[in-house]
């Protein structure tokens, strides 16, 4: 304990994307590229590669000698060249043909852009579960009643659930762009040291299809569909910028949602998950701090910092490529994609859970409806006979009195008494409560949920195969 650890790994991220950017999945995956190079090679006429050799090498891919790699490097000051040396120290039978004509870029980008894709597909999957969630509880909740605000003011009413739709709305605009970096994710494939392909033109003897039939057949056999048609030594960076902007996305849609979810909790309106020996403040006992909420928003703030590296990255590089990208593409894109895991776990959590106080919202609501239904009182008693502009005034003078008894003396909102009491008025005691009826002041909010669910459902049935079982706890 005497080390710093990250707190993404021991405290938030799940197993499954802390496996993705490991050094197993890493290095076993330089190894088959080694494959992947070596097959296609074979296959396009390199008749020094043995089947020999590729079956040595596909048995040996993940008995891997860290401790012999770590070595070599130190030696070596190169990690591709140490874990050549390793793997060829493992299989010396393969040794001639190992990285035939490649750059380093060859294992490293194409495992980049890997691992990318693989966390991309992760991410899309904890992304559907939480619209899942959202949606449910958007239909749950479709029809209660509630406060909305715009400038944190009370304005008309919407319902429960209809809030909830923003919320998925907001994260439906991301799973767009995640669908839209897994479909456009372009791999580097075979391109030799700067792009030219001049190793493989010698390694072919000129024949520029071959090269070609090369970079497609390795393209091919990791998995992807596009690559990129020209590169320098590595892929283009705008790639990771667009990726971690993606990411950010989803980052900034969930701190929208812990913002929007602690002020209703601070109403006492909604609460997330509070069990049973949880401790919300270790002086203030009764306290049931929002900690799921604050976490997302914390580590929000962090992916939302980290899109920055991504264009920097890009910016700053020169030519066919520079180092300084190496280091910062280490920490950037990783810890970018175990903190958006950690965030889509935690959100599950909660909305797998939230508990609604509909006589706190139904309380809340109570305490603004009688100004909100002064329009219609005004429209109710024209219709009795009365002027519109006496009306007007008289509900203005009562307002303008009722607000001062709430501000100064802290009462609740008596506005209906004062109208029933002031006897002006042409409208009877049955018309003004018809009136306050809180579902006349909905508008089409349940006709909307239900309207647009229809359009989530599609999404969800178009995207059934990636949805996975949520397996996922809480850490701490």
């Amino acid at each position: 304990m005497n080390k710093y650890s990250n707190p993404l790994i021991e405290r938030y991220a799940s197993e499954k994307m802390q496996y993705i950017f490991s050094p197993d999945f890493k290095f076993s995956t330089w190894r088959k590229l080694w494959v992947y190079l070596a097959e296609s090679e074979k296959e396009l006429g390199i008749d020094v590669i043995t089947d020999e050799q590729i079956a040595k090498m596909k048995e040996n891919i993940y008995n891997i000698d860290y401790d012999l790699a770590k070595k070599y490097e130190k030696k070596l000051r190169h990690d591709v060249m140490a874990h050549v040396h390793t793997f060829s120290d493992l299989v010396p039978i393969a040794k001639p043909i190992i990285h035939l004509g490649a750059t380093s870029a060859y294992v490293g980008d194409n495992t980049d852009l890997i691992q990318i894709k693989e966390a991309l597909l992760l991410t899309k999957s904890r992304l559907l579960n939480v619209i899942i969630k959202l949606r449910d509880f958007a239909i749950k909740y479709k029809d209660i009643p509630t406060l909305s605000y715009t400038h944190y003011q009370a304005a008309q009413l919407t319902t429960v659930g209809k809030r909830a739709t923003l919320w998925l709305k907001s994260f439906m605009f991301d799973l767009e762009e995640i669908n839209r970096r897994i479909d456009l994710l372009e791999f580097r494939g075979v391109k030799g040291t700067t792009g030219t392909g001049a190793s493989f033109k010698e390694l072919f003897n000129g024949d520029y299809d071959k090269f070609k039939k090369l970079d497609l057949l390795v393209t091919k056999k990791a998995g992807f569909k596009k690559r990129q048609e020209v590169s320098g030594q590595t892929y283009d960076r705008k790639q990771d910028s667009l990726v971690l902007s993606a990411l950010t996305g989803i980052a900034t849609s969930a701190h929208k949602f812990t913002n929007d979810f602690r002020l209703l909790q601070n109403l006492k309106e909604l609460e997330e998950p509070f069990e049973k020996n949880q401790i919300g403040s270790s002086a203030m006992a009764y306290k049931r701090n929002p900690m799921r909420c604050e976490r997302i928003s914390s580590l929000s703030k962090f992916v939302i910092s980290e899109e920055l590296n991504g264009h920097l990255v890009h910016a700053t590089q020169w030519f066919e490529r520079t180092l300084d990208d190496s280091a910062n593409k280490r920490l950037s894109y990783p810890q970018s994609f175990l903190a958006i895991d950690s965030i889509l776990i935690i959100l599950y959590n909660i909305l797998s859970d939230t508990v609604v106080y509909d006589k706190m919202i139904e309380k809340n609501l109570k305490r603004e409806l009688p100004f909100m239904a002064t329009e219609n009182i005004i429209m109710r008693s024209v219709k009795n006979g009365m002027d519109r502009q006496e009306v007007h005034e008289i509900i203005r003078q009562l307002s303008m009195e009722e607000t001062k008894s709430i501000k100064l003396e802290g009462n609740e909102n008596r506005l209906i008494d004062r109208i029933i009491e002031d006897n002006r008025l042409v409208i009877t005691k049955e018309e003004l409560s018809d009136i306050l009826d809180p579902k006349k002041y909905i508008g089409f909010s349940v006709e909307q949920v239900l309207d647009y669910i229809k359009d989530i459902d599609l999404v969800i049935e178009k995207n059934k195969e990636y949805i996975i079982e949520n397996d996922e706890d809480l850490k701490v």
